[in-house]
Protein backbone atom coordinates (compact mmCIF):
# COMPACT_ATOMS: atom_id res chain seq x y z
CA UNK A 1 0.00 0.00 0.00
CA UNK A 2 2.98 2.47 0.73
CA UNK A 3 4.49 1.12 -2.40
CA UNK A 4 1.37 2.15 -4.48
CA UNK A 5 1.01 5.60 -2.54
CA UNK A 6 4.62 6.56 -2.84
CA UNK A 7 4.27 5.92 -6.53
CA UNK A 8 1.26 7.89 -7.21
CA UNK A 9 2.77 10.72 -4.96
CA UNK A 10 5.79 10.44 -7.74
CA UNK A 11 2.71 10.13 -10.85
CA UNK A 12 1.71 13.53 -9.65
CA UNK A 13 4.84 15.46 -8.87
CA UNK A 14 5.79 14.62 -12.26
CA UNK A 15 2.56 16.24 -13.69
CA UNK A 16 2.87 19.39 -11.63
CA UNK A 17 6.39 19.62 -13.01
CA UNK A 18 5.31 19.00 -16.42
CA UNK A 19 2.58 21.17 -16.47
CA UNK A 20 5.07 23.99 -14.72
CA UNK A 21 7.69 23.53 -17.54
CA UNK A 22 5.05 23.76 -20.17
CA UNK A 23 3.56 27.02 -18.96
CA UNK A 24 7.24 28.36 -18.57
CA UNK A 25 7.94 27.58 -22.54
CA UNK A 26 5.06 29.33 -23.53
CA UNK A 27 6.01 32.46 -21.38
CA UNK A 28 9.43 32.20 -22.92
CA UNK A 29 7.68 32.05 -27.01
CA UNK A 30 5.50 35.08 -26.24
CA UNK A 31 7.18 36.82 -23.23
CA UNK A 32 4.75 39.73 -23.69
CA UNK A 33 1.70 38.25 -24.30
CA UNK A 34 -1.17 39.85 -23.33
CA UNK A 35 -5.07 39.90 -22.87
CA UNK A 36 -5.60 42.94 -21.30
CA UNK A 37 -7.03 45.10 -23.93
CA UNK A 38 -5.55 48.48 -23.13
CA UNK A 39 -1.84 46.63 -23.07
CA UNK A 40 -2.13 45.78 -26.53
CA UNK A 41 -0.52 47.41 -29.28
CA UNK A 42 -3.13 49.70 -31.92
CA UNK A 43 -2.73 50.03 -35.28
CA UNK A 44 -3.15 48.33 -38.62
CA UNK A 45 -3.32 44.90 -38.91
CA UNK A 46 -3.24 42.51 -41.86
CA UNK A 47 -4.49 38.63 -41.69
CA UNK A 48 -2.31 35.56 -41.21
CA UNK A 49 -3.78 33.22 -43.91
CA UNK A 50 -1.94 30.60 -42.40
CA UNK A 51 -3.78 30.95 -39.12
CA UNK A 52 -7.52 32.24 -40.40
CA UNK A 53 -10.54 29.44 -40.16
CA UNK A 54 -14.29 30.98 -41.36
CA UNK A 55 -16.82 28.58 -40.98
CA UNK A 56 -20.39 28.90 -42.19
CA UNK A 57 -23.05 26.32 -40.53
CA UNK A 58 -26.81 25.65 -42.09
CA UNK A 59 -29.54 23.14 -40.37
CA UNK A 60 -30.11 20.10 -42.56
CA UNK A 61 -33.45 18.63 -43.08
CA UNK A 62 -33.66 18.83 -39.09
CA UNK A 63 -30.92 16.22 -38.96
CA UNK A 64 -27.44 17.88 -38.43
CA UNK A 65 -25.78 21.06 -38.44
CA UNK A 66 -24.08 21.27 -42.53
CA UNK A 67 -20.44 23.14 -42.03
CA UNK A 68 -18.60 24.60 -44.80
CA UNK A 69 -15.80 26.93 -45.07
CA UNK A 70 -13.98 29.81 -47.01
CA UNK A 71 -10.66 28.89 -47.55
CA UNK A 72 -9.73 31.94 -49.64
CA UNK A 73 -9.87 35.62 -47.92
CA UNK A 74 -8.12 38.82 -46.44
CA UNK A 75 -8.91 41.06 -43.99
CA UNK A 76 -7.40 44.09 -42.65
CA UNK A 77 -7.93 45.40 -38.82
CA UNK A 78 -7.36 49.15 -37.72
CA UNK A 79 -7.18 48.60 -34.20
CA UNK A 80 -7.61 51.02 -30.93
CA UNK A 81 -7.09 49.96 -27.86
CA UNK A 82 -8.10 52.87 -26.15
CA UNK A 83 -10.66 53.32 -27.90
CA UNK A 84 -12.25 50.04 -28.97
CA UNK A 85 -15.40 51.41 -30.21
CA UNK A 86 -13.23 53.24 -32.87
CA UNK A 87 -11.63 49.69 -34.39
CA UNK A 88 -12.68 48.83 -37.78
CA UNK A 89 -12.67 45.41 -39.17
CA UNK A 90 -13.15 44.69 -42.97
CA UNK A 91 -13.07 40.95 -44.99
CA UNK A 92 -13.00 40.16 -48.54
CA UNK A 93 -13.73 36.24 -49.47
CA UNK A 94 -12.93 34.74 -52.63
CA UNK A 95 -16.40 32.50 -53.17
CA UNK A 96 -14.82 30.00 -55.09
CA UNK A 97 -12.64 29.40 -52.13
CA UNK A 98 -15.55 27.59 -50.32
CA UNK A 99 -14.87 24.17 -48.99
CA UNK A 100 -17.80 21.07 -48.10
CA UNK A 101 -14.79 18.23 -48.29
CA UNK A 102 -16.91 17.45 -51.53
CA UNK A 103 -15.17 17.87 -54.59
CA UNK A 104 -18.73 17.19 -56.49
CA UNK A 105 -20.78 19.14 -54.46
CA UNK A 106 -18.53 22.14 -54.01
CA UNK A 107 -18.64 22.66 -57.70
CA UNK A 108 -21.85 22.59 -58.05
CA UNK A 109 -22.40 25.41 -54.79
CA UNK A 110 -20.05 27.36 -57.34
CA UNK A 111 -22.93 27.34 -59.78
CA UNK A 112 -25.23 30.07 -60.54
CA UNK A 113 -28.03 28.42 -58.45
CA UNK A 114 -25.98 29.08 -55.09
CA UNK A 115 -23.33 31.13 -54.98
CA UNK A 116 -22.63 31.60 -58.39
CA UNK A 117 -18.75 32.84 -58.12
CA UNK A 118 -18.19 33.23 -61.65
CA UNK A 119 -20.94 36.48 -61.71
CA UNK A 120 -20.26 37.27 -58.27
CA UNK A 121 -16.86 36.13 -57.10
CA UNK A 122 -16.20 38.25 -53.80
CA UNK A 123 -18.37 38.48 -50.71
CA UNK A 124 -17.60 41.14 -48.11
CA UNK A 125 -18.15 42.58 -44.60
CA UNK A 126 -17.08 45.89 -43.38
CA UNK A 127 -17.91 47.18 -39.80
CA UNK A 128 -19.84 50.33 -39.96
CA UNK A 129 -20.59 51.14 -36.20
CA UNK A 130 -19.88 49.89 -32.53
CA UNK A 131 -23.15 48.24 -30.99
CA UNK A 132 -22.07 47.54 -27.21
CA UNK A 133 -19.69 45.79 -24.92
CA UNK A 134 -20.57 42.28 -23.89
CA UNK A 135 -17.65 42.36 -20.86
CA UNK A 136 -14.03 43.40 -20.81
CA UNK A 137 -12.87 41.70 -24.05
CA UNK A 138 -15.98 41.47 -26.42
CA UNK A 139 -17.61 43.54 -28.51
CA UNK A 140 -20.65 43.74 -30.73
CA UNK A 141 -20.19 46.19 -33.85
CA UNK A 142 -22.36 46.43 -36.75
CA UNK A 143 -21.59 46.10 -40.51
CA UNK A 144 -22.33 46.09 -44.34
CA UNK A 145 -22.21 41.93 -45.69
CA UNK A 146 -22.11 42.17 -49.40
CA UNK A 147 -23.31 38.45 -50.70
CA UNK A 148 -24.21 38.22 -54.49
CA UNK A 149 -24.37 41.58 -55.02
CA UNK A 150 -26.73 42.66 -52.26
CA UNK A 151 -25.71 44.45 -49.12
CA UNK A 152 -27.64 44.58 -45.87
CA UNK A 153 -26.48 45.10 -42.01
CA UNK A 154 -25.24 42.19 -40.10
CA UNK A 155 -24.00 42.16 -36.19
CA UNK A 156 -20.45 40.46 -35.53
CA UNK A 157 -19.51 39.56 -32.09
CA UNK A 158 -15.96 39.44 -32.05
CA UNK A 159 -13.95 38.59 -28.86
CA UNK A 160 -10.15 39.21 -28.20
CA UNK A 161 -8.17 36.69 -27.00
CA UNK A 162 -4.80 38.44 -26.51
CA UNK A 163 -1.54 39.66 -28.44
CA UNK A 164 1.99 39.92 -28.29
CA UNK A 165 4.86 38.71 -30.19
CA UNK A 166 4.62 35.72 -32.03
CA UNK A 167 8.60 33.73 -32.33
CA UNK A 168 7.80 31.96 -35.43
CA UNK A 169 6.49 35.17 -37.68
CA UNK A 170 8.49 37.74 -35.49
CA UNK A 171 5.61 40.11 -36.01
CA UNK A 172 3.66 41.45 -32.70
CA UNK A 173 0.30 39.55 -33.21
CA UNK A 174 -3.50 39.46 -32.27
CA UNK A 175 -6.00 37.09 -31.74
CA UNK A 176 -9.37 37.27 -31.43
CA UNK A 177 -12.86 35.01 -32.50
CA UNK A 178 -16.27 36.04 -33.68
CA UNK A 179 -19.48 35.33 -34.92
CA UNK A 180 -22.54 36.53 -36.90
CA UNK A 181 -25.57 34.82 -38.65
CA UNK A 182 -27.75 36.08 -41.38
CA UNK A 183 -30.79 34.96 -43.45
CA UNK A 184 -29.49 33.57 -46.63
CA UNK A 185 -32.69 34.10 -48.63
CA UNK A 186 -32.30 37.80 -48.00
CA UNK A 187 -29.43 38.11 -50.31
CA UNK A 188 -31.13 36.16 -52.49
CA UNK A 189 -29.53 32.42 -51.52
CA UNK A 190 -33.22 31.01 -51.08
CA UNK A 191 -32.64 27.44 -53.20
CA UNK A 192 -34.24 24.33 -50.96
CA UNK A 193 -35.68 26.76 -48.17
CA UNK A 194 -38.98 25.79 -48.67
CA UNK A 195 -37.94 21.75 -48.36
CA UNK A 196 -36.39 21.91 -44.58
CA UNK A 197 -32.65 23.18 -45.48
CA UNK A 198 -32.24 25.51 -43.50
CA UNK A 199 -32.31 30.03 -43.98
CA UNK A 200 -30.50 30.72 -41.01
CA UNK A 201 -26.48 30.98 -41.51
CA UNK A 202 -24.08 31.05 -38.41
CA UNK A 203 -20.61 32.34 -39.05
CA UNK A 204 -17.46 31.15 -37.18
CA UNK A 205 -14.22 32.86 -37.47
CA UNK A 206 -10.39 32.28 -35.98
CA UNK A 207 -8.03 34.46 -37.06
CA UNK A 208 -4.66 36.24 -35.84
CA UNK A 209 -3.60 39.48 -37.26
CA UNK A 210 -0.26 40.80 -37.86
CA UNK A 211 0.84 44.14 -36.85
CA UNK A 212 1.59 46.69 -40.01
CA UNK A 213 5.43 47.54 -39.94
CA UNK A 214 5.72 51.15 -39.19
Amino acid sequence: MFTRFYSNTRYLSLILVCSVFLVSCDRLLTPDFNTEITELRGGAYTLDPDHATLLWKINHLGFSTFIGRFNDFDASLDFDPENVEASTLEVVINTSGLDINNDVFAEELRGDNWFNVEEFPQAAFKTTAFVESIDEDTFVFQGDMTLLGVTLPMNLEINFHGGGRNFLTRSYTLGFSASGEFLRSDFGLDRFTSFGVGDNIELEIHVEFMAVPE
